[in-house]
């Protein structure tokens, strides 16, 4: 009788060195994702936090003093409105009114400027609702919603009131649902 030994060839383990990498690749990523979760948690920023510049392209006729964009930073000393809408969405309609309003009462002064923020909208859509809302204070996309996801609004309309040193100071979610509350909240900012 012939014995037969088959011979398994010998099986090679993945490298320690590729085994620590692939560990800590694994561990970088969960980390990552627990830090968005935690982010996402967190909701919108709050009131009493200074916010962080940015700037906001805006839509041909709806400039500021003449400019194509504007940088927050550039409207330190000024009370700053911003309002978060889109063309596709009724509440957002609701208050359009009372925020026009409200422009065409502080505009004059320079002391508050509105900036108009369109999110995840298309230009065409957006001037038409520009148009028919009659809106006239600067209105610009969020491109790739960088500045909806530095404020990390839930939703629209959203709206925000930045002091004269660029500290927040009231968070509006949802629509407003009279010009005398919009004043409410801006007239003690401008005897600050």
């Amino acid at each position: 009788m012939t014995e037969s030994t088959n011979i398994a060839p010998a099986r090679k383990g993945v490298p320690l060195w590729v085994q620590v990498i692939i560990w800590v690749f694994l561990a970088g990523l969960l980390g990552i994702v627990a830090m968005g979760l935690n982010r996402a948690q967190q909701g919108t920023i709050q009131p009493g936090h200074a916010v962080d510049d940015f700037t906001l392209p805006l839509y041909s006729g709806y400039e500021y003093q003449g400019a194509s964009e504007v940088k927050l930073s550039e409207l330190r000393g000024k009370i700053v409105v911003i309002n978060f809408w889109a063309s596709w969405c009724k509440p957002c309609e609701q208050e359009a009114a009372e925020l026009q309003s409200a422009w065409e009462q502080y505009e004059p002064t320079g002391e508050v400027v509105f900036l108009g923020v369109d999110y995840v909208d298309t230009e065409p859509q957006a001037r038409v609702y520009l148009k028919k809302f009659g809106i006239t204070f600067p209105n610009g996309p969020d491109l790739a919603t960088r500045i909806s996801q530095y404020f990390r609004i839930k939703g629209v309309p959203e709206t925000y009131f930045i002091d004269r040193e660029g500290v927040l100071r009231y968070v509006q979610v949802g629509p407003f649902t009279s010009l005398q509350q919009i004043q409410n909240i801006i007239d003690p900012l401008l005897s600050e």
